[in-house]
């Protein structure tokens, strides 16, 4: 009789327990969709700055190809925004500056600033990109914007 009465224990108990783990899926789904959401909103913030990073960077490099390339800020502007083709909010700024190798100024970019000394020219490109996230929810600003900077010693 032992036995019978606690089978007739366990039933009530089962049946009182038994929309226990619907709620608790109820209550857990809607958090678990809101993480979800959070780490690919971040990862795209993530993927956008990478490439306004790396289209910054491909800009510079084609700038510092020599000391015609270096000049050609367009050429600059053109490379890194065809790199960072995926974003399409992407913009580029390039400009050139130079130092002599003993670590003093020339401003004109002219080998008479650097008496005695050898003149560096760098290539130095900017990006720009805006991300947008699809929804804005916990205070996430929006839209953030991201940059990317490069700045490489043109070759002589």
């Amino acid at each position: 009789m032992a036995t019978h009465a606690a089978k007739r224990v366990l039933r009530v108990r089962n049946h009182r327990c038994r929309g226990q783990a619907l709620v608790e899926a109820a209550i857990i789904f809607p958090l678990l969709l809101l993480l979800l959401l959070g780490v690919e909103e971040v990862g795209r913030l993530a993927y956008t700055a990478i490439v306004a990073s790396h289209a910054a960077h491909a800009g510079a490099m084609y700038g510092a190809q020599n000391n015609v390339t270096v000049v050609d800020n367009a050429g600059m502007v053109q490379a890194a925004v065809g790199d960072g083709g995926e974003v399409s909010s992407l913009s580029a700024s390039a400009s050139h500056a130079c130092t002599c190798a003993d670590g003093s100024s020339a401003p004109d970019c002219s080998l008479s600033d650097c008496s005695g000394s050898r003149l560096q020219v760098y290539a130095k490109v900017t990006t720009t990109a805006t991300f947008t996230p699809i929804c804005s929810f916990l205070g996430w600003p929006s839209p953030v914007t991201v940059q990317g900077q490069a700045a490489i010693r043109a070759g002589q």
